[in-house]
């Protein structure tokens, strides 16, 4: 299909992609070329930070979770997710820069996890796909959590025990 949408043989696509696993691995690179553009946000912005992750899961949301599912089946596609697991993480250390500087390294890095996991695909998934939210609601969800994170590793508290107080 990709061979005839683009008016050549299979034999051009195997050669220049080596298959459909090279293929799959050349179309998510461009995806995560365009999903970095969509995503450029100024350190600190929270509000933009939030607005522009989900203008881009909006776009590609759906389609990262299909490729998700198939990476079990596609070794190939192990190494790019997990280059944009990466870049996910890379992007919000980034953009919450002035906040996380601060906190000493494990902290830090306890609080990255939590911003990670509150801003991944699957939360923006059960959100909107899911439980049906409204993208409004899905960014006010989001800006909720991603707040009480930041609170809760920059509390007195935070820093020292856990709610239970084993540490």
């Amino acid at each position: 299909r990709v061979a005839d949408d683009a008016g050549v043989t299979v034999q051009t696509v195997v050669r220049r992609f080596g298959g459909k696993e090279g293929l799959l691995a050349q179309a998510v690179k461009i995806l995560a070329t365009q999903i970095n553009a969509r995503r450029a946000t100024p350190s600190g912005a929270l509000d933009a930070l939030v607005e522009n992750l989900l203008a881009d899961y909006e776009q590609t949301g759906d389609a990262v979770i299909r490729l998700l599912a198939l990476e079990p089946r596609h070794p190939a596609l192990k190494e790019v997710l997990d280059f944009g697991r990466g870049e996910h993480r890379r992007w919000l250390a980034s953009a919450l820069a002035e906040w996380l500087g601060p906190l000493e390294p494990e902290p830090r890095e306890r609080a990255l996890d939590a911003l990670v996991l509150v801003t991944d695909v699957y939360a923006w998934k059960l959100l909107r796909r899911d439980m049906a939210r409204s993208v409004a609601t899905t960014a006010e969800t989001m800006h909720r959590l991603m707040r009480a994170t930041m609170a809760a590793f920059t509390t007195p508290h935070a820093q020292g025990t856990d709610s239970c107080g084993s540490g």
